[in-house]
């Protein structure tokens, strides 16, 4: 039996390659970019929008829910701002044609999904079509920015009401299983007036409301084979039905009694005034989140051996494996033999359509990095070196605080000591100038002052770390390549196959970037496809309690 999905914010769509890969089936699709409509519509549907544009064509796949421009506009419709988009109503998108199921079946949505729930809210028939076809899961990442700790937390971003609109779409339509994928940071609580309050509650309480039990997990994709150290915070979400057919027909004691206080969570809430968000905003005895790396007992048990497999064999995938033959200045053949990595994820996603033509490699383009941020690369790569741990922390944080204000501060002795041996860019970008001295390093350090605080290194032999999203947060481990990564290595950092091709502008600024998603924030933005892949396993095996 073929199992079928929906995914909302789908993004580049790498959670819907590793779905697919999984066993299940698209039926529809919806995402906000354009941008990154583009790249999911060449690799998940075979179609080239780019091409469509320039030949002045429309696409048969992908259709918008609102836009200020025509069907025959797709070239203006590719970079419209969809967030000043009009309503669909006040539109020229395309829901005429989509008020029937088969018009949208296989199909990408491209527009918010508030506007595609104020649609549904409207067209009972379609609903009750989609409700018809009884859909096994609706999956989607909502926007994280404003609960990720490496940026700005804001309680009262608009964007973090997205997850409850995911909830409204889920009551439209009653899957059988939900799964909603978010950054750990929303498991930290938002400290207000009233007290703290934990985002990642708040969405649990919402979806008991709507008549789901939710399961919460943190996960790190690191550990289902990415090579990425990559927490996430995941919700796996069951109707009130399949919940209890799969509680009835399981036998293991340890997921019993996850499934027991889900239950109590679940009958407390339903019986109160569940998902308001207010006062009772805090996790109580009746849920928990249950941590991986806290060696939570759940991840033992075959169900979730998926999300655990890497670490129980005790061989989590580097850096290095991921992007080593990529490098510019290899000697010798460029050999990918052996490399069980990027053979897992050769294995894992097969090349989809025949529309990708391409012989050589894409998404290899380097950017050119000023001599100032080689400077402070090569610098990071130093503080990335094995060395004592705790010595290293230190001396990173002080660097960092140095970096952000070499007015008020100074370097310490140890600092000066550990550089003291190291080799540092000069003005030709050769490595070649040391410093015996706490005034000469400073001098040359604060030439290279930066607010950023997420820059790091990678290190060769270990996993790459989460910030990946905008090009400067990490570079190179090499020591002869202190520069940024390509898209295509972070790509593969994050087990995207070769032949999937990022695609639309590669970078972003200014104001823009409040709503353009250009390739090297698609591929940071992702789920990985291995860690998708992990997940959609995992929900098959629990289906097949119902069946």
């Amino acid at each position: 039996m073929q199992r079928k999905f929906i995914e909302l914010f789908a993004g580049c769509g790498g959670l819907s390659l590793g779905l697919e890969r999984a066993g299940f089936e698209l039926l529809f699709a919806n995402e906000i970019s354009p941008m990154a409509c583009e790249t999911y519509a060449y690799n998940l549907l075979g179609e080239d929008l780019h091409s469509l544009a320039i030949e002045n064509k429309t696409s048969n796949l992908v259709k918008w829910i609102t836009s200020k421009y025509g069907p025959n506009e797709l070239e203006f419709r590719l970079v419209e701002n969809q967030q000043k988009a009009p309503t669909y109503i006040e539109g020229k998108g395309d829901l005429n044609e989509l008020s029937e199921l088969k018009n949208i079946e296989g199909k990408l949505l491209v527009g918010s999904v508030i506007e595609l729930n104020k649609y549904l809210d409207n067209n009972k028939k379609l609903v009750k079509e989609i409700r018809s076809r009884n859909i096994d899961l609706v999956s989607g990442g909502p926007p994280c920015q404003s609960f990720s700790v490496a940026g700005l937390r804001q309680h009262d971003n608009h964007r973090n009401t997205l997850p409850m609109d995911f909830a409204h779409f889920v009551e439209l339509v009653q899957p059988k299983i939900v799964l909603l994928e978010n950054v750990s940071g929303i498991l930290k609580p938002f400290q207000l007036p009233d007290g703290k309050h934990y985002a990642w509650f708040e969405v649990a309480r919402v979806f008991a409301s709507k008549g789901y039990y939710p399961l919460c997990l943190h996960v790190n994709a690191k550990n289902a084979c990415v090579a990425q150290n990559r927490p996430r915070f995941i919700m796996i979400a069951f109707r009130e039905d399949i919940f209890r057919t799969i509680r009835e027909n399981q036998n293991c004691e340890t997921l019993d009694t996850v499934m027991e206080e889900i239950s109590d969570f679940y009958d407390k809430e339903k019986t109160s005034h569940g998902g308001d968000g207010g006062a009772a905003s805090s996790p109580s005895k009746d849920l928990k989140y249950y941590d991986i790396d806290k060696s939570d007992i759940l991840f033992e048990t075959e169900l979730f051996f998926g999300l655990n497999q890497c670490r129980e064999n005790k061989k989590l995938h580097t850096a290095k494996e991921a992007i080593d033959d990529l490098r510019e200045n290899l000697t010798g053949e460029k050999d990918k033999n052996g490399n069980q990595y990027l053979s897992l994820i050769e294995k894992s996603f097969p090349k989809k359509y025949p529309v990708h033509k391409f012989t050589e490699i894409q998404n290899r383009k380097l950017r050119k990095n000023s001599l100032k941020v080689k400077m402070r690369f090569k610098l990071l790569q130093h503080l990335s070196e094995e060395i004592d741990p705790s010595k290293s922390g230190f001396i990173g944080l002080e660097i960092r605080r140095f970096l952000k204000d070499p007015i008020s501060n100074s370097l310490s002795e140890e600092a000066v000591n550990f550089f003291r041996k190291k080799t540092f860019l000069n003005e030709e970008g050769k490595s070649s100038l040391t410093f015996n001295n706490r005034k000469t390093l400073e001098n040359y350090l604060s030439r290279l002052a930066t607010k950023k605080h997420s820059l790091k290194a990678l290190v060769a032999n270990k996993p790459a770390q989460a910030a990946l999203s905008i090009p400067d947060d990490a570079c190179h481990y090499h020591k002869g390549l202190p520069r940024t990564l390509s898209i295509r290595e972070m790509a593969r950092i994050q087990s995207f196959p070769d032949w999937f091709v990022f695609r639309s502008k590669e970078t972003t600024g200014g104001n823009q970037r409040k709503y353009e998603v250009p390739q090297y924030t698609q591929v940071g933005n992702a789920v990985p496809p291995l860690l998708g892949k992990a997940l959609g396993e995992l929900i098959m095996k629990a289906l097949k309690f119902i069946d």
